[in-house]
Parts: C-alpha cells; structure tokens; sequence
C-alpha cells in the first residue's frame, strides 16, 4: 500500500492538514472452523495485508464516509447512528454504537478507508474495517480501551448490528495477531497461546476462488441455530452450553440424542474438528508438517461432508491441489460457501502449484483464481 498515495486522496476529499493512519490485517484460520461460535479453540495468524484508515477529527457533528473499494460515500450526524444503512459503512457505523453504548460519543471525522482483501473472499475483510474502525476511534476518543474490549466490540458490532452471529475468531486474530506467529485461542474463554509458525520448507498458499460470498445472505445463520438445537437436545440428557465441551468419545456416546440426521452431522463435524486443532497444534510444536497436512484434509473433507459449507469451487480447488506432489494439505477457510482455500506448499513447488492449480480450476470452473503466499503480520495497529 502506498501511505502517500493514500494521504494524497484524503486531502484530494477533505482537504489537506494533519491525519492519522491506521492498519488492521486481513486473517486466515489454519484449521478450526466453524467451531469459534461452538466455543472451541481455533487456530488463525493474522496476514500482511488488510485495512488502512486515513481519520482526522472535525469540530462540528459531521462524520464523512469514503473508500477506495467502494463508490458509496456518505456523510451522517453523530447524533444519527443507527442500523438499516445496508452499504459497507455499516461496519464502521456497528463499531461507532458499540463505543455509544459505553458511554463513549461519537466525534465529527472524516474517513478514508481503503483495503487490498479481496471483497468477499473469507479473509475477514468486514473484521479488518471493524478493528481499524475501533483501534483509530479509540484513540481518537482518548477512550483508552484495551484491545482485547476492541476486539470484543467489533465482534458485537457484527452480531448486533450488522446482523451476523459470527464467533470471536476473525475478530481476535485481527486485533491480537503476532508476526510469525499463529494464535492458539480458546473462543470461550478467550485465553490464547502464541505458536511460532515454523514451516521449515513449507510455505502456506492461499487460494481465491473468487466465488463472492457474503456471511449475513449465506446459510452461516442456519448453522449457528443448527448448533444450538444441537446443545439443546444434548442438554436434556447431559447438560453442557457449547458442543465443544465434549471429546469424539463423549459425543459418540450421546450422538443418538440426535435424531435429526443433518444436526447430528453439524454437530460431528464441531466436535471432531476442535479435537483436530489440538492434534495440529501438538503437530506443529513437534515439526511433524505432513501430520499437519492430513488433518487440514480432514477438517475440509468434514466441512464438505458434515456441515456442508464447501461447494464445488472450493471442492474442486482443493482437489486440484491435492493431485499436486509437494502438497501436504489442502482445505477451505472462513466460513465458506466460496472464497479461499489454504494449503501447505513446498517452497520449491509453489510456482508449479499456482500455474496448474489455477489452470485446472479454471478449466472446470470457468473462473480465473487468484494466489496469495501467506506473510504472517501484526495485529491493528496506528502507522503514523
């Protein structure tokens, strides 16, 4: 990202004088999904690339929306946050009532986001703007709120006022991202682990189907009530408040409470894949990449199988590269119903793996994809 280049839109919008930059990343899950809002342990790294924020403070009570993404510009009152505005800026706007409702009022700004997440690829892209939203208006608003209440902010931006039950996941790996390093986090109890991402001849390649998809229109709210009937039925017979509580040999035990064929594989799926995140992590820690690998093909194949969030785009992406000798593992991340799909490369073949890979899943998806080599960042953070 150019920051000049940025600071020179900004004044070309508002005006030149002094402003204040700020970043937040995109992430990627190694493995761990849809178990962050099952409260499970997930296994995210915050990537290089996000959200940049240009802000400067206004004396009356106008607050100017613009993006470099987006043609939707705004201006609204501070006194006029509420819900409805169905644009992008109902990020930013879910994040300014969030700080409200502490007590923590609005102040005139203008704003120029601009991000270089792919739209709809399930790197976090609404997460990012959340958290550069919350990092740049806490100090700002000099409201000294530590991160971890940002990062817990913008999570209730999203379920309360975008309108989409997502867990804390996307959330934490953006505010809390180390560089190097993958976050070990309990999403129950939010306590977490640094774990150095020591690849040793391995690099992880993301890969964009560049099937949009969007959370809050996609079925991932069918899934987050899908689990819930789960832990209520469960509940009658052995009471417990996420299905993540449970091990394989505990659900094994129970699963006939589930009468239900599609919840009984939705919740199979929860309960087998937060036990794959402490074998990958035990994995990892003990250098045992190719063990790493089988189980990143065995979180995709459940997700496929049992929570059914693939679809053929991310489907036949991760076949292709499976085909491919130097591939570990392969396997959608994010939510899924599109986007992209993380796998484990050896260096020396990861040109190889984005040519065939991408011609393949061009030839039978009819869609050109787009490649990433994952570089580990920090978390939201002010530039400058």
């Amino acid at each position: 990202m150019n920051i000049e280049k940025l600071k020179k839109q900004f004044f070309n919008l508002y005006g030149e004088g002094d402003c204040k930059i700020y970043f937040a990343p995109g992430r990627v899950n190694l493995i761990g999904e849809h178990v962050d809002y099952n409260g499970g342990r997930v296994f995210p790294c915050a990537l290089t690339y996000g959200t940049y924020l240009v802000i400067r403070e206004r004396e009356d009570d106008s607050i100017f929306f613009a993006s470099e993404n987006f043609e939707y510009k705004t201006r609204i009152s501070t006194s006029s946050i509420k819900r409805g505005n169905t644009e992008w800026v109902k990020y930013p706007l879910g994040v300014l009532d969030q700080f409200q409702k502490k007590g923590i009022k609005a102040k005139g700004m203008e704003l120029l986001f601009s991000g270089n997440i792919p739209n709809g690829a399930g790197l976090s892209s609404s997460a990012s703007v959340e958290l550069v939203m919350s990092v740049a208006f806490n100090e700002l608003a000099k409201a000294n709120l530590d991160q971890v209440e940002l990062v817990k902010m913008s999570q209730k931006a999203e379920n309360d006022f975008v309108g989409v039950n997502c867990g804390i996941m996307d959330q934490f790996a953006i505010g809390m991202g180390v560089e190097g390093h993958a976050l070990a986090l309990n999403c129950d109890t939010l306590e977490y682990d640094i774990v150095p991402l020591e690849m040793d001849g391995y690099k992880l390649v993301i890969g964009n189907t560049n099937k949009q998809r969007g959370l809050a229109d996609s079925k991932y709210n069918e899934r987050c009530a899908e689990c819930e009937l789960a832990v209520e039925l469960i509940s009658r017979k052995q009471k417990i408040e996420f299905l993540c509580e449970l091990n394989n040999k505990e659900f094994q035990d129970i699963e006939f409470l589930l009468s239900n064929d599609i919840v009984r594989r939705r919740a199979k799926h929860v309960v087998s894949e937060n036990q794959r995140v402490f074998q990958a992590i035990d994995a990892l820690k003990q250098g045992q990449l190719e063990e790493f690998g089988r189980l990143m093909n065995a979180s995709h194949d459940s997700l496929r199988d049992d929570y059914e969030v693939t679809g053929i785009e991310l489907d036949t992406m991760v076949e292709e590269a499976r085909k491919l000798d130097g591939v570990l593992g392969s396997r959608m991340t994010g939510a899924g119903f599109g986007g992209c799909t993380v796998s484990l490369v050896k260096d020396e073949t990861v040109e190889t793996f984005i040519k065939t890979v991408g011609e393949n899943y061009k030839k039978k998806i009819g869609i050109e994809a787009d490649f990433y080599v994952a570089e580990i960042g920090d978390g939201a953070k002010r530039l400058q």
